[in-house]
């Protein structure tokens, strides 16, 4: 209950939020692009090894890009654009973030060729979990499955930052290479996850086709005697 609690009151704030920018014609393309541009800054925050305020940097990006959306919603200014600007930015804020992690390992002071392993894999497996995704989606309905999706990919990001303490020997400090072994196997699972769901989804298309078109065939028009054509069935 109390955790509940928390969450309806942060999302009358965040609703108080949306109204206010909605009232004031703020313009949702505008807070996809600061949202991003925070993003940026984050990327660079982590390659300078700064990674607390990284982490605060990433949650307020975050909001912003949470809050696009109902924005536009809320005003009627959703339009195509801006879903695939949306999109779009959302991408490069992933990527920004894993090359500043990857400038931070490879730097001679704070080597370590493992986490820019890591990091490098997670990039390639997140840019995968999304192309997967985007192209299923002109085939089936839908295809958002998997356990690592982007909202789970920040806020992994934000536990790795806010977890960095250098020379802690608490147990959950310095959590951002175990975050980074997380993010590197998950986003090849997700992906193969995705695969395997757009596989089957097509197989059950491919399999109503053949009987929706044989129905079809056999269907014969009022007063007809011709005997009915069997269907072809595509190969």
């Amino acid at each position: 209950m109390f955790g509940a609690s928390i969450g309806r009151a942060a999302q009358r704030i965040i609703d108080a939020i949306v109204r206010w920018l909605a009232i004031g014609h703020i313009n949702p393309n505008i807070l996809t692009v600061i949202g991003v541009s925070l993003n940026v800054g984050c990327g660079l925050l982590f390659g300078m090894g700064r990674f607390f305020s990284a982490g605060i940097a990433l949650i307020v990006a975050n909001l912003f890009d949470m809050l696009d959306g109902q924005v536009a919603r809320l005003s009627g200014r959703v339009t195509r654009f801006g879903g695939f600007l949306d999109s779009s930015l959302d991408r490069l804020s992933d990527m920004v973030v894993f090359v500043g992690l990857m400038v931070f390992y490879a730097r001679d002071i704070d080597h370590s060729t493992l986490n820019v392993f890591l990091a490098g894999a997670g990039l390639m497996g997140s840019v995968m979990v999304s192309y997967a995704s985007a192209r299923a989606e002109s085939l089936i309905p839908k295809c958002d499955v998997g356990f690592l999706r982007r909202p789970e990919r920040v806020v992994l990001f934000i536990i790795g930052a806010l977890s960095t303490h250098p020379g802690s020997p608490n147990f959950f400090a310095n959590r951002m290479p175990a975050v980074l072994w997380v993010l590197a196997v998950g986003s090849y699972w997700t992906f193969a996850h995705r695969m395997y769901h757009t596989w089957r989804e097509l197989n059950k298309a491919d399999e109503k086709t053949p009987n929706v078109d044989a129905e079809a065939s056999y269907a014969q028009p009022s007063g007809s005697k011709e005997r009915p054509k069997r269907a072809e069935v595509p190969i």
